[in-house]
């Protein structure tokens, strides 16, 4: 069961970075998936902090407050994107890949949630309804983009897992907003970690 876990662009535009997985057949160098992932990190990292303010301004006090912040809450179905410095160096590329493979398909289906839960609760507000809906189609895409980069290097890719579980139907809407809150935030910090991750990759891989 997800638990909140208290410390107590246009379409076409998008579509055209959504780059299809690469055929395995294909006998293709890793240095062009991590191109395509990392261009398509890039552009996704211009637009986390829009998204996270946007959601923010939408969900009244104390959220929408200036300078508000909770780094202390967190959900127990998405992973955290922080890690130290030292640990994140010294991992394989497997490794690298695996959790970041693992983190964006969470965040495809987190914010499929968040976004049913905000057309409930802010259904008048088709902006931040189409930046919830733009973002769960670039970590679809940064996902498969990944995908394609595991093929290339001969890594086995994880299988598909429900990373939700039972959702609580009944969660408050102070609830909702909180989990909304939790999954933008990540979001941002997953693909700031990614650009990073796909910037080693790069260069190691360069052709």
């Amino acid at each position: 069961m997800m638990a909140l876990l208290y410390p107590l662009a246009t379409p076409l535009c998008l579509l055209s970075l959504l780059l299809p997985p690469l055929s395995p057949a294909a006998p293709i160098s890793p240095s062009e998936p991590i191109g395509q992932a990392y261009s398509l990190a890039l552009y996704m990292q211009k637009n986390t902090s829009a998204l996270l303010q946007t959601y923010l301004q939408h969900q009244g006090s104390p959220f929408s407050d200036p300078g508000f912040s909770a780094p202390e809450l967190q959900l127990s179905t998405l992973p955290s994107a922080a890690v130290s410095f030292k640990t994140w160096h010294a991992m394989e590329d497997a490794e690298r890949l695996s959790r970041a493979q693992g983190a964006f398909l969470a965040l495809t289906q987190h914010l499929q949630l968040v976004g049913d839960d905000q057309s409930y609760l802010n259904p008048g507000s088709p902006i931040l309804l189409a930046q919830l809906g733009a973002a769960r189609l670039r970590a679809q895409g940064l996902l498969g983009n990944m995908a394609a980069i595991m093929t290339a290097l001969g890594l086995p890719i994880p299988p598909e897992e429900d990373t939700l579980g039972f959702v609580p139907f009944g969660a408050s809407a102070f609830e909702r907003k909180c989990r909304g809150y939790i999954v933008t935030r990540e979001y941002g910090h997953w693909t700031d970690r990614a650009v990073r991750d796909l910037a080693l990759l790069k260069a190691k891989y360069s052709a």
